[in-house]
């Protein structure tokens, strides 16, 4: 850690490394322990569906909780949440048969703590370090989480190959539960506010009035359903299933999701250097390469083939990432965060659980290939379209004294820290 770095930035970061650490082996140790009790592809998309289904339903709910509660014990609450529901799958998983219905339940319990988490964690960031250094606090972040998602993946797979899906389950609750004790310990003010102005209901009409009015936001928030989709069904339900009959099984699959976690921190590494003036026009550029994934696993590529194209896919989602947050939070009131972020969320999540219920019965209609290439193909023109909106073309980064940056390339000067 950097001299900057304080005593909450530290366990911040440290607790967000742990759990994106386990929860990266976990995705794949719930796709296999639905699979080792003779699940099929229909299963593992339902039983990775139900976490997505909880987290939209709750999600507004949560953007509205996090303007009212401290967001600090929001975060730890759902981190609790979390490590208990993991822990009983795994007691289930290493102790007997585990039913479908039991698998989508506790991982359903999951995704409703997410849908608190996740729009509580807006700006907390930022209140563990002085404005001099958030970009640096910013960057430093990114690289920790990306890393621990490429740690994870990697030695999730490995272990779900060697150990079992159960154990890989009861690893990530224990991160879980670590997490939520470190972050209790995390010691912020909290966010200035005036006094709610009136019921939860009122509150989220505010934010969507904010939401609606600027097509931009609504129109990569839409494009993104079905985006998101794409994304989830392929990793969770046809990345598994092709990895198993072409590659090896589960820990080749673990290296692909590696391979992607490695494109994030290379992508990291280039928008701390690239700083583009047309952040959105960049970011949906880079949403193109997302095809990739569905058209090589179509294709039942070599293990090699695979991971040069999750590692490009890796590097396009940090590329958007990047300039999404930036966009975000140079134009959304800081009052109204929390709230816009819980659309953002929802809109961007909301049709995944479909996406992952029906991507086994679509490759029994249609065949997984087919069903791959209409994936890939979706990306490409749910893309295109975005780019017809004005906003998204000509959206420009301002210094925080508001005026437009105009050099597309920075590289900063050593500063001994």
């Amino acid at each position: 850690m950097p001299p900057w770095a304080g005593k909450n930035f530290r366990l911040l970061v440290s607790a967000s490394f742990i759990t994106n650490l386990g929860g990266s082996g976990a995705t794949i140790a719930a796709a296999y322990a639905v699979i080792e009790q003779g699940g099929s592809a229909t299963d593992v998309g339902l039983v990775a569906a139900a976490r997505t289904l909880a987290m939209v339903v709750f999600l507004l709910v949560g953007g509205a909780v996090a303007d009212r509660v401290p967001r600090q014990l929001v975060m730890v609450v759902a981190n609790s949440a979390n490590a208990l529901s993991q822990g009983f799958f795994a007691f289930l998983v290493l102790t007997g048969h585990p039913a479908l219905w039991q698998m989508a339940l506790l991982t359903g319990i999951g995704g409703a703590a997410q849908a608190f988490f996740s729009p509580a964690s807006q700006g907390l960031l930022l209140s563990t370090v002085d404005g001099e250094h958030a970009g640096k606090a910013f960057s430093v972040y990114r690289l920790s989480v990306n890393g621990a998602t490429i740690g994870g993946a990697a030695l999730g797979g490995a272990l779900v190959a060697g150990i079992g899906p159960g154990w890989v389950l009861a690893v990530d609750a224990t991160g879980f539960a670590v997490a939520a004790a470190l972050r209790s310990r995390i010691e912020v003010a909290r966010a200035v506010r005036d006094t709610p102005s009136g019921g939860i209901l009122r509150e989220l009409h505010e934010g969507w009035r904010e939401f609606v009015s600027r097509s931009w936001l609504w129109g990569i928030v839409v494009q993104f359903a079905v985006v998101n989709g794409v994304v989830g069904a392929c990793e969770a339900v046809y990345g598994p299933l092709v990895a198993r009959e072409h590659l090896g099984g589960a820990g080749p699959w673990g290296l692909a999701l590696a391979a992607s976690g490695i494109g994030t921190v290379g992508g990291g590494l280039l928008m701390m250097r690239w700083r583009p003036r047309r952040i959105l026009l960049v970011g949906t550029l880079a949403i193109f390469p997302l095809a990739l994934p569905p058209a090589a696993l179509a294709l039942a590529p070599s293990l090699g083939l695979l991971v040069a194209v999750m590692f490009v896919a890796g590097i396009a989602v940090e590329v958007f990432a990047v300039g999404w947050m930036l966009a975000l939070h140079q134009e959304i009131p800081d009052e109204k965060m929390a709230r816009v972020s819980a659309y953002d969320w929802l809109g961007s999540v909301a049709l995944t659980p479909l996406a992952m219920a029906a991507a086994g019965p679509a490759a029994n209609a249609f065949g997984r290939t087919d069903a791959l290439w209409g994936s890939a193909a979706l990306v490409v023109l749910l893309t295109g379209a975005v780019l017809v909106l004005p906003d998204v073309r000509r959206l420009e980064r301002r210094t925080p004294e508001g005026h437009v940056v105009t050099a597309d390339l920075q590289v900063p000067q050593p500063t001994g820290q």
